[in-house]
């Protein structure tokens, strides 16, 4: 009777994913077809799709790359259609390969599109994509700390807004970007100090906590940014981190100039993944953060500290949180601006999610919002045929699409946003 039951039930699952595959390599296969419709044989027949990747001051310069656009976007709308067919047919099980080529594919076909006529830096989009991803990149960080050790953070957004207002006032105020730095950073350890007061001692539902987080930073920045420093305008002019072009390096084509010529919090940010990284996965302190997110209990039975581990864990995330959000004044504009994080702390959620609770895969997607978001911008000012306002929200839509795409098939930790009572 237990045998028949568990064949019917894997039966059944097995029907339920064959479905799943009909239907998403079916609508690969329609979406190609529109692609080859739209991108492909309504695009004018002479017209030139050109890709640089050299700058004019760059001591070493690439050929262009010129592409024929309407026969291109024929050939990646046919590669597109051949792709959705071997997933219906054969399947794909790696969502996130399915996911990336898809979306490469579809993104390639609608950027040859656009620049139809005229010419796109692809060496300045790859560096802007890099600059743009910073911030949810360390987002992300900042949520795989809070809930690889069983907190639930949806503050970050707060947190980054904070420390981005707190450290243009302090840099401007003391003429130095690096104590305005360390002021943001430390406004954001505070910040997720109460977090983890509410959420670890109290026991507060932990989304309500992050919740009245935002909402206080919200009305906190715009209270004083409107009252404060709209008068003193002195105080909201912090400058910006210049750039620091590691030797040689810097010097190599492409590469040099996205990766090796960077402000200090670029290179701080990528170094930042990889000791999270390792900090999780490779240390004892890690071993203990997972346990605690896992199973609390068995953790606390081993010796293990379990309200030590969260503390530590929320209050240093708040830190990293509070790194992206200096990025954003110290590192880009120099100045604070009303709600200027636009989100960027739940797109961060969005790439830690997608990026599986993994430091390395959190920072591929924050790469692909980031690209979305420099994308929007390139576009507003090569083309006209698509409204600005839809342009602005490529960033939310890829959002919408990844958390769609990888909802069911990611698993967070056991524990997560569950109060920890000791026996």
């Amino acid at each position: 009777m237990i045998g028949m039951v568990a064949t019917s039930v894997m039966r059944k699952a097995s029907d339920l994913a064959q479905q799943q595959r009909w239907i998403v390599g079916g609508v690969i296969v329609v979406v190609g077809l529109l692609c080859v419709w739209f991108f492909g044989f309504q695009a004018p027949a002479d017209a030139v799709s050109k890709y640089r990747f050299s700058g004019g001051g760059d001591p070493i310069q690439l050929p262009t790359l010129e592409l024929p656009t309407a026969t291109t976007n024929l050939i990646l709308s046919l590669l597109l259609i051949a792709f959705g067919i071997y997933h219906l047919v054969r399947g794909l099980k790696n969502s996130a390969v399915l996911f990336g080529v898809v979306a490469f594919l579809l993104l390639a076909i609608f950027l040859t599109w656009s620049i139809r006529g005229a010419s796109l830096n692809m060496t300045g989009l790859l560096e802007s994509t890099l600059i743009r991803s910073i911030p949810f990149l360390l987002g992300a960080l900042s949520g795989i700390m809070c809930e690889r050790s069983g907190i639930i953070n949806i503050a970050i957004e707060g947190m980054m807004l904070t420390a981005a207002f707190v450290s243009v006032i302090v840099g401007a105020f003391t003429d130095n970007l690096w104590l305005g730095l360390a002021a943001g950073v430390v406004s954001g350890a505070l910040i997720a100090g109460v977090h983890a007061v509410f959420s670890i001692r109290f026991k507060v539902d932990q989304i309500i906590s992050g919740t009245v987080i935002n909402i206080f930073a919200v009305g906190m920045t715009n209270f004083l940014n409107l009252r404060w420093l709209t008068v003193n305008q002195e105080l909201n002019d912090s400058g910006t981190f210049a750039k620091v072009p590691i030797p040689i390096l810097s010097q190599i084509p492409v590469l040099g100039t996205i990766l090796f010529n960077q402000i200090v919090l670029v290179y701080v940010a990528l170094l930042l993944m990889f000791f999270v990284n390792f900090l999780l996965f490779q240390t004892r302190w890690g071993l203990r953060t997972r346990a605690v997110g896992e199973h609390p209990k068995a953790a606390d039975t081993l010796g293990v500290d379990v309200f030590k581990i969260r503390y530590i864990n929320v209050i240093f995330a708040g830190m990293l949180a509070a790194l992206g959000g200096a990025f954003l004044t110290l590192g880009s504009v120099g100045r604070f601006d009303k709600l200027m994080t636009n989100g960027r702390g739940f797109i961060a959620l969005a790439a830690m999610i997608f990026g599986n609770w993994n430091p390395f895969g959190a920072f591929g997607a924050s790469l692909l919002f980031g690209f979305m978001d420099s994308l929007q911008l390139k576009l507003q000012i090569l083309t006209s045929v698509i409204p600005s306002e839809f342009l602005l929200m490529a960033p939310y839509l890829a959002t919408m699409v990844v958390l769609a795409g990888v909802v069911g098939r990611v698993r967070p930790p056991a524990a997560e946003g569950v109060p920890y009572e000791k026996q």
